[in-house]
């Protein structure tokens, strides 16, 4: 295959446009695949042969095979005989009435109307009758087994005596008539269940009526799956289906060449003005036979992916590599998991993986996700999509094995227009999901994470980094994704994994930026989500998942919230108020208890080893930790590590909060918050004034240091005015330096 300006001269566009809509073929001078060969056979057959009791004939292939196109064919063979030689044709197709009422009625009104108007039926109005009757009987016996009849016969005998008169009637009928009669029933396994069951004891009660023949189409496990359901026995479906089938055929399997060059001719009608240098052959027959070739294996797939690549190629068209769009949109219609997983993280994806001459420090953690989410990929297709990947993305290839591309080839893959190149990845997923979505794909793809704590928490963390356009991070939109997911997706076994990730990388998720108004941060979705999920256990196993997960946690912030939060609960609960969950204690008060004392050992112990001060909620922490009568040991904690000018910078920092005072013209203006009051509680204020006078001026700190110590300073200085900085009059005075 190869782009061009022209049509090539293999792809007649009358030959391949029936590739367009999804429907069968009915002219066998059409046909690529090799179908039309064993329909005139099978047609042939069936002319030849004088059935006295009736004979069904089966048509075995996978949904979109091509069975309507053979059906169709084999019709256009028996036309072509001479009228005389021509069986009457009974076309039902029972998916038309899926859904309705009985298909027993829907089937013998099909078969009334056809024979009815049939000029070689001999009383065709006598006919017409007795089909009515007897379909008006079947119609009202109870909902059969497998065996009609003998139910028939031993619950309703009066029943059963009309039922065989009237067939005796029939079947004399038949006899007496100078035509064979086909009765084609094809879309069988686009039926519900209950439905090919339904249909199947239609066919045996009239399976063996004189001079008809029965073709049938349908794939063979959908509808044995579908009988077996009836009695509850292996193999029972499989052992019915042979009962009433008497020859059956399996649907010649597509040749792959034949498929190939279906495909590869629509392709050049849709690639028709791609630039040469945007389609190289060899990259091309690489890049097919690695991924895309496994997906191609029924006419239906053929037309899946042109009819796609018709709507989205033209907008893109020119401005990405068309080979690496084929594959992109490949995995669009046969593996969309990989597809999203693709658009919505490109970091693991594009650029190279060399840096330096060395292999990327990341790559480990490049392997652990890639080795993932690719397990959410059916067995089936999963090597494929990684030789596909591998050959489509140099990054990928690396943690699968691949080769190693330096920073030498990023300007190559830019000037081609390849998929991994960062400049040009956004061009292949313009119909993709908003910008920074988490699809249902990849929540699963998540999900599957969660058994690897891990690999779990390395992906959390990066979706912490990654900025949505409204500024938030698509963790937030996970966590609030993830409550819609605790009833059932999230097994069990792997709840007590979910919550010792949450537990210990808990405060680098609790991101400023996914506060809203309220303020409702990250560490109350947290809570929701932990508080869900443990709900699925008894009391005793929540506090004992709880336990551990605090115990060998080193989230603070997050711990301290999650206690805070049960403390509260069941305040309320004791108080008598319910609502918003306080009436579902998560754990009682003894095991409330232990889980505190464990917090504040975590408390004291960061205090004692220096790293108290780094916690995300540290000033949420302190207030907590008075509640124990712990004032003075907060206190001494503080004075000692204010005793650096660096370290008090960041300790004031800890209490800054930002706010916007808005205007009636739609203007909004930022200002800092900093009341000294809030640290009276700590701290003797008329101590470190001088020196936050000083460090304020100190080049060494950063920004929002510098912030906080001159809003510390305003303050104070307004405190001392006699004035209260919380007076709308007052605030109105100064704006944010």
């Amino acid at each position: 295959m190869r782009a061009k300006k022209g049509v090539d001269k293999m792809a007649n566009h009358d030959q391949i446009d029936y590739l367009s809509p999804d429907k069968p073929l009915e002219d066998p001078e059409l046909d690529r695949l090799g179908y039309s060969n064993f329909a005139e056979h099978l047609a042939d057959s069936i002319c030849k042969m004088a059935p006295l009791e009736g004979f069904v004939i089966s048509v075995y292939g996978s949904w979109g095979s091509g069975k309507s196109t053979l059906i169709n064919f084999i019709k256009y063979y028996l036309n072509q005989l001479p009228e005389d030689e021509q069986p009457i044709i009974v076309h039902f197709n029972p998916w038309w009435f899926s859904g309705q009422e009985d298909l027993t009625i829907h089937f013998f009104g099909q078969l009334q109307a056809e024979l009815g108007k049939e000029k070689w039926i001999t009383d065709p109005d006598k006919l017409k009758h007795l089909i009515a009757e007897f379909s008006d009987l079947l119609s009202k016996t109870p909902e059969p087994t497998i065996n009609i009849l003998a139910r028939v016969i031993n619950k309703f005998t009066k029943t059963h005596k009309s039922v065989s008169e009237f067939k005796d009637k029939i079947a004399k009928t038949l006899r007496e008539q100078q035509k064979k009669i086909l009765v084609i029933i094809d879309d069988i396994d686009r039926l519900t269940a209950d439905e090919i069951r339904q249909l199947f004891r239609v066919i045996k009660s009239v399976a063996d009526f004189p001079n008809v023949i029965y073709l049938l189409a349908f794939d063979k496990r959908v509808v044995i799956n579908a009988l077996e359901k009836t009695q509850d026995i292996p193999g029972a479906g499989e052992e019915y289906l042979e009962k009433i089938v008497q020859t059956p055929f399996e649907l010649p399997i597509p040749d792959k060449n034949s498929l190939r060059s279906l495909l590869f001719e629509k392709l050049n009608l849709i690639l028709t003005d791609t630039p040469e240098e945007l389609f190289d052959k060899r990259y091309w027959l690489n890049v097919y036979f690695q991924g895309i070739d496994h997906f191609i294996t029924t006419p239906r797939d053929v037309i899946r992916l042109t009819n796609t690549l018709n709507v989205t190629y033209p907008a893109v068209k020119g401005e990405v590599n068309s080979v690496d769009f084929i594959a992109i949109e490949t995995l669009r219609v046969f593996c969309p998991i990989a597809y999203h997983m693709i658009g919505e993280n490109e970091e693991e994806f594009t650029r190279h993986n060399k840096r330096d001459g060395f292999i990327d420090s990341k790559i480990e953690g490049l392997k652990k996700f890639h080795n993932s989410w690719i397990e959410t990929v059916q067995d089936k297709d999963r090597e494929s999509v990684k030789r596909l990947l591998t050959a489509i993305f140099p990054r990928v290839g690396s943690a699968w094995g691949g080769s190693n591309y330096g920073w030498d080839w990023e300007s190559t893959w830019r000037r081609q227009l390849r998929v991994c190149s960062h400049d040009a990845f956004p061009m292949y997923f313009r119909l993709n999901l908003p910008e920074g979505s988490i699809s249902y794909t990849e929540m699963k793809a998540l999900l599957a994470l969660a058994d690897d704590p891990v690999a779990f928490a390395n992906k959390l963390l990066e979706l912490a980094n990654q900025k949505r356009p409204d500024g938030t991070t698509r963790v937030r939109q996970f966590f609030e994704k993830l409550e819609d997911y605790t009833a059932e997706d999230v097994p069990e076994e792997a709840i007590p994994k979910i919550l010792k990730v949450f537990f210990d990388i808990g405060d680098e998720l609790l991101c400023p930026e996914d506060r809203d108004e309220m303020p409702f941060g990250n560490s109350i979705r947290i809570i929701r989500i932990s508080r869900q999920l443990l709900l699925r256990f008894d009391e005793n196993e929540r506090y004992n998942i709880l336990n551990k997960s605090m115990s060998e946690g080193r989230a603070i912030s997050m711990i301290v919230h999650e206690v805070s939060v049960q403390r509260q609960g069941l305040d309320k609960h004791k108080e008598g108020e319910v609502g918003s969950g306080a009436d579902e204690i998560l754990i009682n008060s003894d095991h409330l208890d232990l889980l505190e004392k464990i917090a504040l050992e975590k408390v004291v112990e960061a205090a004692q080893n220096g790293t108290l001060l780094n916690i995300s909620d540290l000033v949420y922490v302190l207030y907590w930790w008075n509640k124990f009568d712990k004032i003075e040991d907060i206190r001494h904690w503080v004075q000692e590590v204010i005793t650096d000018d660096d370290v008090l910078a960041m300790f004031l920092e800890k209490f800054l909060s930002k706010g916007y005072k808005g205007y009636s013209d739609g203007y909004t203006e930022a200002y800092y918050r900093l009341d000294p009051r809030v640290l009276e509680l700590f701290l003797d204020l008329s101590q470190i004034i001088d020196r936050a006078r000083k460090i304020a001026y100190d080049e060494g700190i950063t920004e929002n240091q510098r912030n906080a110590l001159k809003q510390f300073i305003k303050e104070y200085e307004i405190l001392e005015g006699g004035e209260d900085p919380n007076d709308s009059w007052v605030r109105s005075k100064w704006k944010m330096d």
